[in-house]
């Protein structure tokens, strides 16, 4: 099977980042923990939800790492020595990776009934036209 190599076609010149964040995307695992949505509420604003019951806001760290935006969560060892008869609610430290389009960005989290919110929005590009001067030589 020839693996397509999108930087190297004539017509797609800088595109070479692309490729990149293909293969990191795909490399960011399908561990289905711990669960998500992502919706779109309007045409440039987006929603991405996680379900960490059981973690506090301080057990989560939400970092923007070169166009990818990481999720962690570690619960800190509990003080208590309890014995559990069943444990069913997942407590497993996580890291859960999305990579972002140029233009979107983090524009706030919140944390609500055991689920966490983070909230992207697409910025408009001002529309640029510009006329390249032909130099004499």
């Amino acid at each position: 099977m020839t693996k397509l190599n999108i930087g190297a076609h004539p017509y797609l010149l800088g595109f070479d980042q692309l490729e990149r964040l293909v293969e990191r995307t795909v490399k960011s695992g399908s561990d289905a923990y711990p669960p998500y949505n992502i919706e779109q509420s309007a045409e440039d604003i987006f929603r991405i939800t996680l379900a960490v019951a059981g973690f506090a806001e301080a057990d989560l760290a939400i970092t923007m790492e070169d166009r990818a935006l990481v999720i962690r969560g570690r619960q800190g060892e509990d003080q208590n020595e309890r014995v559990f008869l069943h444990r069913g609610i997942a407590a497993r430290a996580f890291q859960r990776s999305f990579v972002l389009a140029d233009g979107v960005e983090v524009s706030g989290a919140s944390m609500e009934n055991g689920l966490l919110h983070i909230d992207l929005r697409r910025a408009q590009p001002d529309p640029v036209v510009q006329t390249i001067p032909i130099q004499r030589r």
